[in-house]
């Protein structure tokens, strides 16, 4: 089973990726659905400073970093990112368990978002940047699996993978293809 963070943000969005794609999800939202029946987690986009105190406030931050730290699959995309993230310009790091330096709002306020083509794993892929964050430096472990702009948008260290953009707003499903298949293992489900 797949859990997806929603406490806040596109989580939603993320569902519909997940089910268009055969694979069944969980909404986690309080510490008792981080349980030893979770095969993947993803971390959504949205405001990472309200994501990181709801994992506090909720008790949920320790038990969910240590789940990442004993290997499991997790995929952040944007302020999932952020979450992920050891350093972080501008804020402060939260679960930080992946080896990466990153500057949020990187691209400015809402009017600074935009979309773009770029290659992602070595596929070309529509991009959506909202108030997006990049990874200024990653550290050796870490495969850069994106760049636009000269800039580092997409990550991978172990099993876990890091978007600045959002692969759940758009019609393509390459990022999440990979992490699914590629990073956790997973296949779509049959009995669906």
């Amino acid at each position: 089973m797949i859990g997806v963070l929603a406490l806040q943000g596109a989580f939603a969005e993320h569902e519909a990726v997940l089910t268009g794609l055969g694979y069944s999800y969980t909404e986690v939202r309080q510490r008792s659905h981080l349980t030893g029946d979770l095969d993947a987690m993803i971390l959504p986009g949205g405001e990472s400073t309200v994501m990181n105190k709801l994992l506090n406030d909720l008790g949920m931050f320790d038990e969910l970093k240590a789940m990442i730290e004993e290997g499991l699959p997790v995929f952040g995309t944007c302020a999932g990112l952020i979450l992920l993230s050891k350093r972080v310009e501008g804020g402060s790091p939260s679960l930080a368990t992946m080896d990466i330096d990153t500057v949020r709002n990187a691209y400015g306020r809402q009017l600074g978002s935009f979309s773009c083509n770029g290659s992602f794993a070595g596929k070309e892929i529509p991009m959506r940047f909202i108030r997006a964050p990049f990874v200024e430096t990653a550290g050796p472990e870490v495969q850069v699996l994106s760049e636009t702009g000269g800039r580092i948008v997409a990550v991978r260290e172990g099993k876990q993978l890091a978007t600045a953009f959002h692969p759940e707003l758009t019609e393509d499903t390459t990022v999440h293809r990979y992490f699914l298949e590629e990073i956790a293992g997973l296949s779509p489900d049959r009995n669906r």
